[in-house]
């Protein structure tokens, strides 16, 4: 790689590093193609992209984003994981293959909104339940007081009707 194409390179992870909501590190050492391909498809379809770049490279592309935190993590042979969506899926498709598959491949660490996050905190992460799933329960809590307050409201008619209905039968009776 000449000098031009790793000033493209860095121009470009820049570039990413900065639109990215979350970035993950790992180790890949020992994965072979099929695995890498299996993360990388997975990866995708959380909108997230893996990439390997050189340490050095990454470090560069780093300075003025909010993902220089990393920089201590860039050692050995790294790849990048950048969420550009939703962190919580790319973190549960990391943690799944980490626990899945017998490979080597482990977490570094990540950054989240610019917070340096260790293993455990990406685990934490993973374990959150989806975006889909936080907005419904956040909707369900919300639409809970007014379809109690629906109801309370419908009940006072309802319980006038049946004292109506009691007092006729009685009437008749």
């Amino acid at each position: 790689m000449n000098k031009e194409n790793k000033q493209e390179l860095v121009a470009e992870m820049h570039d990413k590093l900065q639109r990215a909501q979350a970035v993950f590190l790992a180790d890949f050492r020992g994965m072979n193609v099929g695995q890498a391909t299996e993360l990388r498809n997975e990866l995708r379809k959380a909108n997230a992209e893996y990439k390997v770049v050189k340490n050095t490279l990454l470090e560069i592309a780093s300075k003025g984003t909010d993902k220089e935190g990393l920089n201590p993590y860039y050692a050995g042979p790294t790849a990048i994981a950048l969420c550009y969506d939703d962190p919580v899926a790319a973190a549960k498709v990391l943690s799944r293959f980490n626990k899945e598959n017998t490979n080597p491949f482990t977490l570094k660490a990540g950054v989240l909104t610019g917070k340096t996050i260790n293993v455990a905190d990406i685990q934490a992460l993973a374990d959150l339940p989806s975006r889909e799933v936080l907005i419904a329960k956040m909707l369900g809590s919300m639409q809970a007081p007014a379809s109690n307050f629906v109801r309370v409201l419908a009940a006072v008619p309802g319980g006038f009707v049946r004292a109506l209905d009691a007092i006729r039968a009685q009437k008749e009776a």
